[in-house]
């Protein structure tokens, strides 16, 4: 019952075809909650409606695009829970930073934010950032907004602008972080990033420099692959070098010594020159962080016109996956004592590696459905998997897609296109094979079983599969 269900919950006298496959994970039995949410909507605000999160109250428009699933998480916090897997990592990163960086007082030179509220308005998550107006990250089927005016931030880069203004000038920022994705063990619409921000006057970066008194932080130049227009080149080359070696450090004290590191040159909006940072760890090569000089263009906008700057920002369940050998993202929002207390370590630098609860097979089930051939986005779809389906649902893969030739000829005269979309491996938290069987199978057609007025949908394929009990 839950494919259907999370179609017609979405689109109102549509009728859709999908193809989708339900797995039953079951070797993270009871890991999750396997109630759904308990709305089975996206909260769609009618104008003059009002939305209250944490205590404040938003107009809705329609531009507001929140599920309960996602609304459900606001709060958490999993990143200042204490032994949390997540709150490891930010303490780890935290300690390094305090102890390495300190002051002539002998106190940290970074301060933490880590209890930022995580909704913003669009200027501090995009225009603050130097991001366009036409950029394709602000697109209403990548975020979630609560109206035009405001949103749950996408990145912890929203904050940095409000910092810088306040006047700091060194810091890191630690929150939950919320983008519409697909469904995999490695996406989640909420997860975690750290951000760090350091800004230099013209004495701290010459200070080591033999005639530093001499050099200058800006220029009227023009910009090239390796700088900005108003920065000179020994400046630029000095931020970026100390970038690379704080982090070059930071790593090394996560994953050890001896680690493999390169840079790869890559864009950001809101840094020149940029780049990510992989480390080959086991054997692999592995994207752990963007980073790069910081825009003067926005360091200026927020009063700090005589300092040039680098910023970073790494995501915590990227790494704690790494360090710890969690294999589903979803495992970070688990209340089960049994995956929580694999991490209650008596020190935070300590080894572990997460156990596996269960060892039991997946069970898969395909569906299909009728799509709109307009004003449709895959991350929709998924909104509504997740909303019904909760964190059962393990994958989401499109098998294949379909249109009709005639549909083309039809669209002007509003027909629509017929596309076949796979839903894969929905786990439910059932342990024997059998029951995990009984439950996906009507569990996958609770996905129509909530259709309002003529809405239809029709379940193909109700077949399950398990597995041998262990």
């Amino acid at each position: 019952m839950v494919c259907l269900a999370l179609v017609r919950a979405a689109y109102e006298h549509i009728y859709l075809v999908r193809k989708v496959s339900h797995a039953c994970r079951c070797h993270q039995h009871r890991a999750w909650s396997s109630k759904p949410a308990a709305s089975q909507s996206a909260v769609q605000g009618a104008p003059g409606s009002v939305l209250e999160i944490l205590g404040k109250s938003y107009p809705q428009d329609d531009h507001t695009n929140l599920t309960q699933k996602v609304l459900s998480k606001v709060g958490r916090n999993l990143h200042n829970q204490k032994f949390h897997p997540l709150w490891l990592i930010k303490e780890r990163v935290k300690e390094h930073f305090y102890q390495q960086y300190m002051v002539r007082s002998r106190t940290p030179l970074f301060s933490v934010y880590d209890q930022l509220p995580p909704v913003v308005t669009t200027w501090q998550n995009f225009d603050s950032l130097l991001i366009p107006a036409d950029h394709p990250s602000r697109k209403k089927g990548d975020n979630y907004y609560l109206n035009r005016a405001h949103m749950l931030r996408a990145h912890t880069s929203a904050h940095q602008w409000d910092l810088l203004h306040a006047g700091l000038n060194a810091f890191l920022v630690v929150g939950d972080v919320y983008r519409r994705d697909q469904i995999d063990c490695q996406h989640y619409p909420v997860f975690h990033q750290l951000e760090g921000v350091r800004l230099f006057s013209k004495h701290e970066l010459f200070a080591g420099v033999k005639d530093g008194e001499s050099l200058q932080l800006f220029e009227e130049g023009s910009r090239s692959a390796h700088k900005q227009e108003t920065h000179t080149m020994e400046a630029v080359k000095l931020v970026e070098f100390d970038l690379k070696q704080v982090l070059t450090r930071l790593v090394t004290h996560l994953f050890g010594d001896g680690l493999e590191v390169r840079w790869v040159d890559c864009y950001f909006p809101f840094t020149h020159p940029s780049f990510e940072m992989e480390i080959n760890f086991r054997g692999e090569w592995l994207e752990v962080l963007g980073c790069g000089v910081m825009e003067q263009q926005l360091v200026n906008s927020a009063g700090a016109q005589d300092r040039i700057g680098w910023a970073f920002g790494l995501g915590l369940e990227r790494l704690a996956m790494v360090l710890y050998d969690i294999p589903d993202i979803r495992l970070f929002w688990s209340e089960d004592e049994r995956f929580l207390k694999q991490f209650l370590l008596s020190d935070i630098n300590q080894s572990v590696k997460f156990q596996p609860l269960s060892k039991y097979p997946a069970v898969f089930n395909d569906i299909s459905f009728w799509l709109p051939s307009e004003n449709y986005t895959e991350n929709d779809f998924y909104d509504i998997v997740r909303t019904v389906g909760g964190d059962l649902v393990e994958k989401v893969d499109l098998i294949d897609k379909f249109e009709h030739p005639k549909s083309v000829e039809d669209k002007k005269d509003g027909a629509f296109s017929f596309l076949i979309f796979a839903l894969c491996h929905c786990a439910f938290a059932v342990p024997p094979p059998l029951l995990a069987t009984a439950v996906a199978r009507p569990g996958s057609h609770s996905l129509g079983s909530q259709a309002p007025g003529e809405s239809q949908a029709e379940g193909r394929g109700g077949e399950c599969s398990g597995g041998h009990h262990p």
